[in-house]
């Protein structure tokens, strides 16, 4: 496999002792920490009692919605061990205390009747997904009446542009318009190499 493919692939699903470097770049990319701290600045959490990150790597986003909503239940799911593990060690102090829950595994694995969380959002996952207009129908099973989808992406091929980005933006947008979202909208945050973009979607309350 070449050497730029690989490294894509530990960026889906770390794995080994190469996933365990992949998580320490996630951790400590400088766009990858300004992207974070956008979104969860996004997702509105006042008021929210339980928030899950689909993807949520070595955890750093998950240590932000923990500071800022300290009354929030928060759940981080991710399918590689290794960010599991990485995330775990991060987070000791939070799921000691069982502010924080870490999950392997997939949404699918989460039975739409016996949780429903008042924001979902994921971080630059969205473009492994090999179905996004189901990734988000599983993400609005899951969703608390008035409660909000927000997915963010940056893209990180060779050479991307903002044209990359937006094009991906409305490719979610949508997706999420076909899964049920409502009120689908996109933010555009400037960073380098190109933009990130977040797009947002929500449930109405019934």
């Amino acid at each position: 496999m070449p050497v730029r493919a690989n490294i894509v692939k530990q960026f889906a699903k770390p794995t080994g002792l190469a996933g365990s470097v992949a998580g320490f770049v996630m951790a400590n990319r400088p766009s990858n920490l300004s992207r974070i701290r956008w979104t969860v600045g996004l997702l509105q959490l006042e008021g929210c009692k339980r928030i899950l990150e689909v993807g949520c790597g070595p955890g750093i986003a998950l240590k932000a919605c923990a500071e800022k909503a300290p009354g929030c239940i928060v759940t981080g799911l991710d399918h590689s061990a290794v960010m599991i593990r990485q995330a775990g060690r991060r987070l000791k102090s939070e799921t000691g205390r069982g502010q924080v829950q870490l999950i392997k595994g997939e949404l699918s694995d989460l039975n739409p009747d016996n949780c429903s969380f008042d924001r979902i959002y994921s971080i630059n996952a969205v473009q492994f997904m090999p179905d996004m207009e189901r990734f988000f129908m599983e993400q609005r099973e899951r969703l608390a009446d008035g409660g909000l989808v927000l997915t963010t992406y940056q893209p990180r091929h060779k050479n991307p542009t903002s044209a990359d980005a937006r094009r991906m933006a409305r490719k979610i947008e949508r997706a999420m318009t076909s899964a049920g979202l409502e009120a689908v909208s996109s933010r555009e945050l400037d960073l380098k190499p190109a933009p990130s973009i977040c797009v947002t979607g929500g449930k109405t309350l019934t």
